[in-house]
């Protein structure tokens, strides 16, 4: 499938959240270190950042050189929403601008969230800076 098709797919799942269901793994709490670096696998172009935890995933991105689409950076706007395809993140904020569905089917706001795990997400969007 090429590039400019796969984008195009990723948009019509957006418009109506149509996406397969994914597994995400959870850490225990007490296994969770905030500080430890994780990796970040952005799909489907294979760009590659690191985040620690304590940044949240956009600004680790745009640290590591990766550019994700974001508007208010809150939890509100939901531009930054990206598919979890594998990996474990918390949230700075009790409830982010998703619905319990989309959380069960694996979307998830960067600009809020924090890694918990290594993560491999889909967001077609991302580009390198």
């Amino acid at each position: 499938m090429s590039q400019h098709s796969t984008k195009a797919s990723y948009a019509a799942i957006f418009q109506g959240f149509d996406s397969p269901t994914t597994h995400r793994m959870t850490t225990p709490k007490s296994q969770v270190t905030p500080t430890a670096s994780h990796q970040v696998s952005v799909l489907p172009d294979g760009l590659n950042f690191v985040t620690n935890g304590v940044a949240s995933v956009l600004e680790s991105g745009l640290l590591g050189g990766v550019e994700l689409p974001s508007s208010c950076r809150n939890g509100t706007c939901r531009e930054c929403m990206c598919r979890l395809v594998s990996g474990n993140v918390r949230y700075r904020i009790d409830w982010p601008g998703l619905s319990a569905d989309e959380k069960a089917e694996g979307w998830f706001l960067p600009c809020v969230a924090l890694a918990q795990s290594d993560l491999q997400i889909e967001q077609p969007f991302a580009q390198a800076r």
